[in-house]
């Protein structure tokens, strides 16, 4: 491995404006590198299909056919703030901003050490097995991107997700599917202080149902989050519309559309008890998966770590991923925590120590001497 260049193709993809549906110089830069590397790519059409300048990469390396391909996985697009974002590197080794955007190593830490990983075990000569990546876009948009790919082509039966924070070593084997939900409570308008007996308060009827609805965590399995309620005109016109907009996050599925059942019944009753009305709608957006703990993907990884003298724990999380529809497709695997600290912010970070590990640790998965 070569720690400068690693940091260099970190911070050449962090300097890239890549927010979701706007992957396409990223692509273009992964495309570059991959092809120097002898993969064989694919470029998906999904971009068109959800409105975005970039599809999915995908690409294969020949290796060792005596051992079993493996998938790599991570994503393209990041969050905003994005634009002008650069990696700043500081002498204790850590990497951030500037501060005014986020970093971006979400997912672009795991995107540097699957490239690092390839290039080093190339460069060296080393003996691999078949190595196929997928670098996705629209994740951040409930795993888009990786949602609508054609697995079809996916030789590997397992696979290896770079885009998990926590220490290096962690590793997720277990996350939610996740709905989102829409309720328009719909009312009677009139002005405030004339004909309010003939009104219907939108607003009014939408609090109270919501104030029947547990919110946050309902159980060890379970979360729900109402996250945005819009309605009314003007102060004093009585709204007859108030629309609500949450999700719901389960391990178990068929929980999911209980907690949802159960915030309809409760919507239905206060609206039907006020003369009012309702619309609902909801779209599941991402699906759960649970790799068994004793699974090969699972041992390999804990193998890796094991001789890397990396501590490994495995854990669940309540976020989703690439892996999501990953595992959808027969294909069991493991989110990999890849240097990834404070996501989602402007105090997002990274470290130089944490690239080089998570890289190490691609690196000898892809070899297949564990």
């Amino acid at each position: 491995m070569d720690k400068q260049r690693l940091l260099d193709t970190f911070s050449d993809l962090v300097s890239i404006y890549s927010p979701s549906l706007s992957e396409r110089l990223v692509c273009d830069y992964l495309s570059s590198k991959l092809s120097e590397l002898g993969f064989t790519l694919h470029e998906d059409l999904v971009g068109e299909k959800i409105g975005g300048n970039s599809g999915n990469l995908y690409g294969f390396l020949p290796g060792d056919e005596s051992l079993e391909p493996l998938l790599f996985c991570a994503h393209m697009d990041t969050v905003e703030p994005a634009k002008g974002k650069k990696a700043v590197f500081h002498d204790d080794g850590s990497i951030t901003s500037n501060g005014d955007t986020i970093l971006g190593c979400d997912a672009l830490s795991g995107v540097s050490a699957i490239i690092e990983a390839v290039t080093a075990i190339k460069e060296e000569n080393v003996n691999h097995r078949p190595i196929e990546v997928l670098f996705c876009v629209a994740e951040e948009i409930y795993g888009l991107g990786s949602k609508y790919f054609d697995y079809s082509m996916v030789k590997s039966k397992e696979s290896y997700t770079l885009d998990l924070s926590g220490e290096i070593g962690e590793a997720a084997y277990k996350a939610p599917s996740l709905l989102t939900f829409d309720i328009i409570v719909k009312g009677k308008s009139a002005h405030s202080n004339f004909k309010c007996k003939e009104s219907v308060n939108a607003v009014i009827i939408a609090a109270k149902a919501l104030a029947q609805i547990k919110t946050g965590r309902i159980n060890e399995n379970s979360t729900c989050n109402i996250g945005l309620i819009q309605g009314g005109r003007a102060p004093n016109i009585v709204p007859d519309l108030c629309a609500v907009k949450g999700e719901i996050r389960s391990y178990s599925h068929d929980e999911t559309f209980r907690l949802l059942d159960k915030v309809v019944e409760i919507f239905s009753k206060v609206t039907e008890e006020h003369g009012a009305k309702m619309e609902f709608a909801h779209e599941i957006r991402i699906s759960a998966y649970e790799t068994p703990l004793d699974h090969p993907v699972i041992k390999r990884f804990q193998n890796v770590c094991k001789k890397l003298d990396i501590h490994c724990r495995l854990c669940s999380t309540l976020g989703g991923s690439d892996n999501n529809n990953i595992e959808q497709h027969g294909i069991n695997g493991l989110v990999l925590a890849a240097a990834m600290n404070g996501c989602h912010s402007c105090e997002e970070c990274t470290s130089v120590g944490e690239l080089e590990k998570i890289t190490e640790i691609t690196m000898e998965l892809m070899k297949g001497e564990i």
